[in-house]
């Protein structure tokens, strides 16, 4: 709702009926209410126009006018409070010239000349001889959206207990907004004196008008015996045992040193100390590789540089799901020794997939076709006849898979020792 500020202000606005109405509303409006609390200071207003005996008669024009002027540059039907408004305006009970002054404030006259007097004015000068009132069927269709409709009041709300109760100390036909109640400074109070502005701005402070609805009687329903095949609940015990993270703030300084020699490893050999090293903490931690900052990318210069590092990060990682992503950039790669060194230690130390293996073979044959160097083409030719003989003997691969191919390489490079010895012993395996 409103705080003490804006209450002081709402007050002082409404006992303003010496001044025109539309200063003093546009002032309160635009000096005391910013846009996202336009709302609220029209919920206090709408609260305090529920009951007709909280405000004088000049104290509720100007608070309709206020609940009116905040959404008068929309539609009509945009005001949330406009069925309230409309409602006023057709109600029997209520005073013929503040039924009058609702009516001019919806009608579509848009200077609004009766707002530049003081409300005390208007009710002075107020003709009801002048004045026909419509029907509230008639203001409904006119001003109300029919896409929202009136809210469903309960019989229970009917039944309520308004919280705003005539003073019981106030004489019988007493006007309760006479000034012979008010409460003068060093006088002794009245029957019915009292700060009558206090009392209504504690009252939107701290409650609304809701007034006091009878409470919804629940029984707990009766519970029936539970069956002999029925599941019987069970409240269990919450009296849980805290479990301690031993990881939480554990020595981090093993991976970190781990790191820094990968990295160095990627840029070049290490010495045997820093090689033994990273195999040993490799070896007492085996989920130090998912940390090392080795991705599938930098496979290539791990495998040239120190090759059997490489071996036993892979060994580690053939269970990751990032393994298929390392076998295919090791069989893409550039043909050397380290490369052939690292794919033969892996056939001994892990179970490779067969595809694998003979993708791999295929792009050595394929690298020792295409090398224009004899030199360099001897060299390697002797390499993959050693390598494949190797697997050959240590059944890692079967020959009929590549028997037509690695024959045709053989007859190919047949001036090489090593290639002949591979010939013959593919002869053997017939």
């Amino acid at each position: 709702m409103l705080n003490w500020e804006e209450l002081s202000a709402v007050m002082s606005t409404l006992k303003s009926e010496n001044r025109p109405i539309d200063e003093i509303v546009s002032d309160l409006i635009s000096s005391n209410f910013p846009h996202h609390r336009r709302f609220h200071l029209c919920s206090s207003i709408n609260l305090l126009l529920q009951d007709k005996s909280i405000l004088p008669s000049t104290q509720r024009l100007i608070a309709f006018t206020i609940l009116h002027h905040v959404y008068s540059s929309q539609k009509p039907s945009a005001n949330p409070f406009i069925r309230f408004i409309v409602q006023a305006a057709c109600d029997e009970d209520a005073d013929k010239f503040e039924r009058s002054f609702i009516l001019q404030l919806l009608g579509s006259n848009s200077t609004k000349e009766f707002l530049k007097q003081s409300a005390a004015d208007y009710i002075k000068s107020f003709d009801p001889s002048v004045v026909t009132f419509p029907q509230l069927d008639q203001l409904e269709q006119q001003y109300c959206d029919k896409s929202h409709p009136e809210p469903y009041y309960g019989s229970f709300k009917d039944a309520s207990v308004k919280n705003v109760l005539p003073d019981p100390d106030l004489p019988y036909g007493c006007d309760a907004n006479s000034p012979e109640f008010d409460l003068q400074p060093g006088a002794k109070p009245k029957l019915g004196s009292g700060d009558r502005d206090e009392t209504l701005s504690g009252l939107l402070a701290n409650m609304s008008m809701e007034g006091l609805v009878p409470q919804w009687i629940r029984p707990v329903p009766p519970r029936f015996p539970v069956q002999e095949d029925e599941l019987v609940w069970l409240n269990p015990d919450d009296n849980h045992e805290l479990l301690w993270d031993h990881s939480m703030c554990a020595d981090t300084s093993r991976s970190a040193a781990v790191r820094d020699l990968i990295s160095k490893a990627l840029k070049g050999p290490l010495v045997p100390t820093q090689q033994e090293q990273v195999l040993m903490e490799l070896a007492n931690d085996p989920k130090l590789v998912y940390h090392c900052g080795l991705t599938p990318r930098k496979l290539p210069e791990l495998v040239e540089n120190n090759p059997l590092i490489a071996v036993d990060v892979l060994t580690k990682l053939i269970n990751s799901p990032e393994i298929m992503d390392y076998f295919t950039v090791l069989v893409n790669m550039d043909m050397s020794l380290h490369s052939m060194e690292v794919v033969n230690r892996l056939t001994t130390a892990v179970d490779l997939p067969k595809e694998f293996v003979r993708m791999y073979i295929t792009n050595c044959i394929s690298s020792c076709e295409n090398i224009k160097d004899k030199y360099m083409q001897n060299r390697l030719v002797r390499l993959v006849c050693v390598f494949l003989q190797s697997l050959i003997r240590n059944k890692i691969i079967d020959v009929k898979d590549l028997f037509i191919e690695v024959q045709a390489f053989c007859i190919d490079f047949s001036r090489i020792r090593e290639a002949a010895a591979l010939f013959r012993l593919l002869k053997t395996l017939e």
